[in-house]
Parts: structure tokens; C-alpha cells; sequence
């Protein structure tokens, strides 16, 4: 293939590609094909991984309700308003992870005025529960999901939306008939790349969720506490690594079916 670039810059590409190739093809090779299927149903692995599935859908379910709102919000609003939203939104994507779970606890302990309050007035102690892993999950997750729906909603325009208007259509039609069915790709690229994240997620988890067998601990925490010696054997976490890698796959490979042009 002729390029009108230099052939030397293929050596660091293909450096780049095995710094990225050779972790994970490291991985796999640790994995015990023999005892896979016990390392994956044993009752820690599947409390995990049960609690991971359950955990990031309902976040992803939470994010749908609240960040498509957001995202078409974002779309319509005025540049500024739009921009600042946008940079807000975008926080908890640069933020380490464990920054988030520190910001969550002390919004949610037992210290704070909110968590105060919850806990006086309702008995509700958030942190180190399953919920806070729901919350710990909607935080990192959301902005996927609205950065993808809001770019495409804005790339969309408002000429359709303008259109059904002056038709005569109502404003809830306008939205579940044009808005969004104009912005479906965005929209499934968002809720997928939100539950991926959501299930992945594992700093801001431990740091208000914590580390709890059946109760907090997820697939990422799982595996985190198999190779520093309790819980889970390492076979299993191995084992769970390589179901996340099959995960994101899955997701990478969904998301770019539905890009137009994708097949070509």
C-alpha cells in the first residue's frame, strides 16, 4: 500500500500497537484452560460478577433517565451555557477515579449535612453499600453516555424539530418522534460505552463503596483483591480479567456495527 508518508514512522506505530498487544496477550497466556470453567463459577466469581451486572445496568438505566435530558439540554442551549455544561460534564472523565469516591463520601457520610440528614431523618447510611456502588458507577459512567447523545443531537440540527412544530406536532411527539430517533446511533453508542465504564469501574467503588464479598465487591474489586492474596484465587481472577477484556470487545465491536459506513 503507497502512502505519502515515510515508512519509518510504521516502527513506532507498530511499537504502539505491541506496548497496547503484549499486556494482554500476557494475560491471556496465564489463563488456566483446564479449571476456566471452575475459576468461573466458583461462588466469589459469580457473586462478582453477578453484583458487577447488576450494579452497572441499573447505573446505566439511571443514566438514561437523567443524562439524556442533560444531553439535549446541551444541545439546544445557548454556546455559553452549552460549553460550560459540557466542561462540567466532563470532569469526572479526567478526574482519577478515586478523586470521584472521595468527592462522594463526603457528599454521602455520615459527616457531611447531606448524609447527616439521611441518616437522622431516614435511618440511610449510603457509603459502603450497594447502592453506593450504583452511585460510584453513575458518576464515572454518565458523561459517556451524555457527551455521545449530546453530539449527536447536535449534529442532528433543529430542522426537523422546527419542521414538526409548525405542523403542529406537540413538543413530547417532537422529542420521541424526531429528536430522538435522529440521535438513536449516539444514543446506543452512549448507553453501551456507559455500561462498559459502569462495570469497570473500581477506584471511586473502593473508596465509598468498599470492598465487601456479595455486598460491594465487584468483578474489578475482585480481581484486585485475588493478586493481593485473599478472596477470590488468583485462577479466578485471571479468569475475570479475561471476561472484561471479552466485554469491552463486545462493546468496541457493537459500537462501530452501528457508525454509518462501518461495513464499507
Amino acid at each position: 500500500m503507497r502512502t505519502p508518508h515515510p515508512r519509518l514512522l510504521w516502527i513506532p506505530a507498530a511499537l504502539a500497537l505491541l506496548f497496547l498487544a503484549l499486556p494482554l496477550a500476557a494475560l491471556i497466556s496465564r489463563v488456566e484452560w483446564s479449571t476456566l470453567w471452575r475459576d468461573t463459577t466458583s461462588e466469589a466469581a459469580l457473586n462478582a460478577l453477578v453484583l458487577s451486572l447488576v450494579t452497572a445496568g441499573t447505573a446505566t438505566v439511571v443514566c438514561i433517565v437523567i443524562g439524556v435530558p442533560l444531553a439535549i439540554f446541551i444541545a439546544r442551549a445557548p454556546r455559553g451555557i452549552a460549553a460550560a455544561a459540557r466542561i462540567l460534564v466532563a470532569i469526572p472523565l479526567v478526574l482519577p477515579p478515586m478523586v470521584g469516591g472521595v468527592a462522594l463520601l463526603f457528599l454521602f457520610g455520615g459527616s457531611s449535612v447531606l448524609g447527616g440528614w439521611l441518616s437522622d431523618a431516614f435511618d440511610v447510611a449510603l457509603p459502603f453499600t450497594t447502592v453506593a456502588v450504583v452511585q460510584a458507577q453513575i458518576f464515572v459512567a454518565l458523561p459517556f453516555l451524555v457527551l455521545a447523545v449530546e453530539g449527536s443531537v447536535r449534529t442532528a440540527g433543529t430542522e426537523y424539530e422546527r419542521t414538526a412544530s409548525a405542523l403542529g406536532a406537540r413538543r413530547w411527539t417532537v422529542l420521541w418522534r424526531i429528536t430522538l430517533p435522529l440521535a438513536g446511533n449516539g444514543l446506543l453508542a452512549g448507553v453501551i460505552l456507559c455500561f462498559a465504564r459502569a462495570i469497570g469501574e473500581f477506584g471511586a467503588t473502593a473508596l465509598f463503596a468498599g470492598n465487601a464479598p456479595g455486598v460491594t465487591q465487584t468483578m474489578p474489586l475482585a480481581i484486585y483483591t485475588a493478586f493481593n492474596g485473599s478472596g477470590v484465587e488468583q485462577g479466578a481472577a485471571v479468569a475475570l480479567s479475561v471476561m472484561l477484556i471479552v466485554a469491552v470487545l463486545l462493546v468496541l465491536l457493537v459500537t462501530r456495527a452501528w457508525r454509518p459506513g462501518s461495513l464499507t
